[in-house]
């Protein structure tokens, strides 16, 4: 009578298992009603087999492993608390914080991304022109996951009226400094009459060229009645008013501040967008602060992202068509059309 299969456990002859414990070669056993019908069997000499007690599920947590680095580190930030570039009068843009903060001697915060990007090859690429070939290939077919390997955390000033079109990125972490615990401070957005400008005709959230001088003095004086109801807002919180609702007082052009920390691959959606001819002139500089700090840290994604972002030029389907049929653009919408317009110019066609 054969054994139970609970007596009986077997390994197979002609294949080596590995155990995670060490890298030594170990025999694997199982119950004769698990094992597959295609590889040899013999008896194992012992009845179970041996697993490390600390390697069971519900064993506490072993020893923490610490890996010298096998070349020297470099902080990113040569050692600075923070990197710091002011924008307008009040404004400015800090870079706080990198990940990674230490990089191997001799490469940049880039190595991060080809690290990711290789990881099911080991150590990956050793020398810094592969590396740049791989993130420039990665930005050029957008296969940008490994770009999240990298991030930055920045302290911003800017005005109430631009923090509420940046907030539309919603891929950061942001904390912003709250009205209803604190004061805000006596600093707000004032532009010169140079750089007042008029409606867009064509754009409704856009602006075209300066407005004549004295529609632009009447403006600044505008702002400057909104900013009188600061020293208002002071004494009535002085005489009991809540902060929460004081602040209701208070104009877009106040300066706000907030922490925001975000991977470059969100940073760089953002600033294809925020650098654009196209956005607000006052959040394009912010954007170009944000993207000066970032470039000395990760050179070759921010030569890559302007050779294929934010210098690139994008064509639909119907661009492409009468690119090849030297046809005009098959559509009856206006819009389309100036901006096919708009892209044969720059093409110099």
């Amino acid at each position: 009578m054969p054994p139970s299969r609970f007596e009986l456990r077997t390994r197979p002859v002609s294949r080596d298992f590995f155990d995670t414990n060490g890298g030594n070669r170990a025999r694997k056993c199982w119950h004769n009603a698990e094992m597959p019908s295609d590889v040899p069997t013999e008896p194992c000499a012992t009845a179970t087999p041996t697993v490390p007690p600390e390697m069971i599920a519900g064993a506490p947590v072993r020893p923490i492993v610490r890996t010298i680095p096998e070349t020297p580190l470099v902080d990113v930030m040569g050692g600075s608390a923070r990197w710091t570039i002011p924008v307008h009068e009040h404004g400015f843009v800090a870079l706080c914080d990198a990940m990674p903060r230490l990089v191997p001697e001799g490469k940049t915060a880039d190595f991060a991304i080809v690290q990711a990007a290789r990881v099911s090859y080991g150590d990956g690429t050793k020398h810094v022109n592969e590396d740049r070939g791989l993130v420039r290939y990665l930005l050029r077919h957008r296969h940008t996951t490994p770009l999240e390997m990298v991030e930055f955390k920045f302290h911003i000033a800017m005005p109430i009226f631009i923090a509420r079109q940046w907030i539309r990125h919603r891929t950061a972490n942001v904390n912003e400094c709250s009205a209803r615990y604190s004061i805000m401070p006596d600093r707000f957005y004032r532009p010169s009459v140079a750089s007042v400008r008029k409606q867009s005709k064509s754009n409704r959230q856009g602006s075209d060229g300066t407005i004549e001088v004295g529609t632009a003095e009447q403006f600044l004086e505008l702002l400057a009645d909104a900013e009188a109801h600061y020293a208002k807002y002071l004494n009535l919180i002085e005489q009991g008013v809540a902060r929460e609702l004081a602040r209701a007082a208070l104009p877009v052009s106040l300066y706000t501040e907030w922490y925001w920390k975000c991977d470059l691959h969100n940073i760089f959606h953002f600033l294809s967008l925020r650098m654009d001819d196209h956005a607000q002139l006052e959040i394009q500089d912010f954007a170009r602060a944000m993207f000066a700090l970032i470039k000395p840290i990760v050179p070759m994604a921010c030569e890559a992202f302007e050779d294929y972002r934010l210098h690139a030029m994008q064509l639909t389907a119907l661009e492409i068509a009468a690119l090849k049929s030297g046809q005009p653009l098959a559509t009856e919408n206006s819009r389309e059309r100036a901006e096919w317009d708009a892209k044969r110019a720059q093409l110099g066609l």
